[in-house]
């Protein structure tokens, strides 16, 4: 079995939906080292912009890794379709999983 083409959509939405989860594991990297660097910058001006990217970071980074992944995967599917047309798509070996063998019978 050959995949030819894919929904450069699809894979945009997946796409973006997996980079917008890897944004909230990072963004929740930026806030804790934010918090921790708030008690070791001593006086409060510095604490102050410390905390409000550590923070905002929890929202900021999975918004824009979201897009950006959204956007690439577009791209992604788009040029997969283009090179799968040139050189001839992926070859997928697919077998029906154990469970629905035994539901059919």
């Amino acid at each position: 079995m050959e995949l030819k083409s894919v929904g450069p959509l699809s894979v945009a939405k997946v796409m973006g939906a997996m980079y917008a989860a890897m944004g909230v594991i990072f963004g929740c990297l930026f806030a804790v080292i934010g918090l921790v660097g708030v008690p070791l910058a001593g006086d409060r001006a510095t604490a102050l912009p410390g905390l409000f990217f550590g923070v905002g970071a929890v929202v900021v980074l999975p918004v824009f890794y979201g897009c950006i992944g959204f956007v690439m995967g577009a791209i992604s599917g788009w040029l997969y379709n283009i090179f799968a047309d040139l050189v001839g798509g992926v070859q997928l070996d697919l077998q029906p999983p154990a469970s629905s063998a035994a539901i059919g019978s």
